[in-house]
């Protein structure tokens, strides 16, 4: 019994917006991405009006060879016609190659420029943007869904509007040259538009659930690929080869050849059709040449224009479902550009003037947008320039919303965030991140160098400068002892470096920046003890004369603070120094009990 395979419902769910129609609204705004380049449009589409008028008129050539030709025995018109028929086809071949010349640069240039705007679009969204949209998604916005807009209007646009004017110049030179052949030819067309209608609507589905089968067979590789350490950990390769080989890949194949049937079989349908109108046309119209009604050049025009009129139909039909996936592409693009920017500059907003790094957060609350829950509630706490405050409790607790809040990667929902008087809202976020620096726990390096990563903060900074930072942060030592040194290409990510490596070259980063408030979030749990000691005598100088905020498990670095703050539940519930908190026996104590002790 053959097991019905069915994909998760997160691959399908995306995939109904396919059987969108034609929306006026986001045409309007796909096609203005094009008017910049009206002038290579209207170009293009003269040489498409010719190409197509060079096409209708060879079968009418032979008309005129036969009949003025040979049947009259005028050798002078044969040649000439033939002349003609071979200046159509000239004709029709330059149109047409400049025409795709023209239309490849304008697709292209459309591709570019949406791009463009997606991209700095992608760049200007908030960081609740990033936790609610997932990276494959983007991704399939900026490529695929660009993709069929770019085909759509650059191929699909024209090709309609020559389907549409090579039928009406083929229907007008029919009934031109004979009324009754022409409605003959025309007998078929309401089994043409049944046949097409039927074939639309199971292809829709059928097509529909080809995309949502390659979606599901892209997620499953993405996710083994960035999780083979893991796969290979645990022996996964058999169990995961099978299920994607026996049901993801099985239900893609399934799917594809289901949609592959319903495509030959409406090729034969019209190719039958076609060949009924042309088994009429030469029944009745050779029993009309016979009686000498019509000539043998009508005749024979009329086969060739039969072949000639259902191509443009058979096309019109496979560009419906162009226009539909063009639509449903588009209006996913045109939601991506329109999602609000949570966090903008006000209007004419000035820029932060250099700091001494003073914070002060009053009556801060914050929760998300799509969750009425609170994250922080009424947080009150002021920062002296220059203090190192080490920020602990539990997880979730709120540490990493209050630093994130300091960035301005969020707005409070009530209080506001001020840096040496100025509310953050207030001014750029540029100017307040330029003077601010910030360590992670997971450092992402760039592909590049490691020069390159360690100059990221400041693009400006010289050799020696570049070298004295990862001096200062004890990171130059296993930077020489790579293959080509600070000029070693580190990959995406940072793949062929430690965890502890990317860490070091995060510090220089953040060092060389020489940022006037410093944000450390969990920048030494993914280090082993060794490589602590290393960052630990270089936050020293990474801290020197900076308002740090730290937040960390490992007593070693809370210790060292200034001041600790202790968050639970979106508030703060003490604060003081290690000493103090100890005294007190609060909840410090208890973290220090259970998990700080070293």
């Amino acid at each position: 019994m053959t097991q019905t395979i069915v994909p998760p419902a997160y691959v399908t769910q995306t995939e109904e917006q396919y059987d969108k129609g034609f929306d006026p609204h986001v045409a309007r705004r796909l096609f203005a991405y094009a008017r910049p380049y009206t002038g290579r449009l209207v170009a293009a589409m003269f040489l498409m009006l010719g190409a197509s008028a060079a096409a209708v008129a060879g079968p009418y050539f032979v008309k005129i060879a036969i009949d003025s030709g040979l049947t009259a025995g005028d050798y002078n018109v044969l040649r000439y016609t033939i002349l003609a028929y071979l200046a159509a086809a000239v004709i029709q071949w330059i149109c047409t190659y400049y025409r795709v010349n023209i239309m490849s640069w304008v697709g292209q240039a459309v591709i570019y420029d949406l791009r463009r705007d997606l991209f700095e679009h992608l760049q200007e969204l908030s960081l609740g943007f990033y936790s609610r949209y997932s990276v494959g998604r983007v991704i399939t916005r900026v490529i695929n869904d660009v993709e069929v807009l770019r085909d759509f209007l650059t191929w699909a646009v024209l090709a309609i509007t020559r389907d549409i004017f090579t039928l009406i110049l083929i229907v007008i030179v029919m009934l031109s040259m004979d009324f009754r052949l022409a409605l003959i030819t025309f007998s078929v067309l309401p089994f043409m538009v049944l046949a097409t209608f039927v074939f639309r609507r199971y292809s829709r589905a059928a097509y529909r659930q080809v995309r949502a089968a390659i979606s599901w067979v892209n997620s499953v590789l993405a996710e083994n690929v960035n999780g083979v350490r893991v796969v290979q950990a645990f022996s996964r390769q058999k169990r995961n080869y099978e299920n994607f080989a026996n049901f993801v890949n099985r239900y893609h194949l399934e799917r594809s050849i289901q949609a592959a049937r319903l495509a030959s079989f409406f090729s034969p349908v019209v190719d039958v059709l076609g060949a009924i109108a042309t088994m009429l046309v030469i029944w009745l119209g050779g029993t009309a040449v016979l009686g000498n009604t019509i000539t043998a050049g009508v005749l024979v025009a009329f086969v060739l224009y039969i072949d000639r009129f259902f191509e443009p139909i058979r096309d019109l039909s496979r560009r419906f479902d162009a226009l539909q996936s063009t639509m449903a592409g588009g209006e996913r693009i045109l939601a991506l550009l329109d999602t609000e920017i949570e966090v903008r500059d006000a209007q004419n907003a000035p820029d932060l003037p250099s700091v001494s790094g003073d914070v002060r957060f009053e009556a801060v609350s914050f929760h998300y947008e799509d969750d009425p829950a609170l994250v922080l509630d009424h947080i009150d706490l002021h920062i002296r320039a220059g203090e190192t405050v080490a920020l602990v409790g539990e997880t979730g607790a709120g540490k990493t919303t209050i630093v994130k809040l300091l960035g301005r990667f969020h707005d409070p929902t009530a209080g506001r965030v001020c840096v040496d008087g100025f509310d953050l809202r207030a001014v750029t976020q540029r100017s307040l991140r330029k003077q601010m620096g910030m360590v992670l726990q997971d450092p992402f390096l760039f592909y590049g160098s490691v020069k390159e990563n360690i100059l990221f903060g400041r693009l400006n900074a010289s050799g020696q400068e570049v070298i004295a930072a990862a001096q200062a942060v004890g990171a130059h030592e296993f930077i020489m002892g790579l293959k080509n040194g600070y000029e070693t290409s580190v990959e995406e990510g940072g793949v062929m470096l430690s965890v502890g490596q990317r860490q070091l070259i995060s510090f220089a980063r953040a060092l060389l920046a020489d940022p006037r408030i410093l944000i450390l979030d969990e920048a030494t749990s993914s280090v082993d003890t060794q490589t602590e000691q290393v960052i630990q005598r270089a936050l020293a100088t990474l801290l020197k004369g900076r308002t740090s905020f730290v937040i960390a498990h490992r007593l070693s670095t809370i210790t060292s603070s200034d001041r600790i703050v202790v968050v639970d539940g979106g508030k703060i519930i003490e604060q003081g120094t290690h000493d103090e908190l100890l005294a007190k026996q609060g909840m410090y104590y208890e973290l220090y009990k259970t998990g700080f002790q070293e």
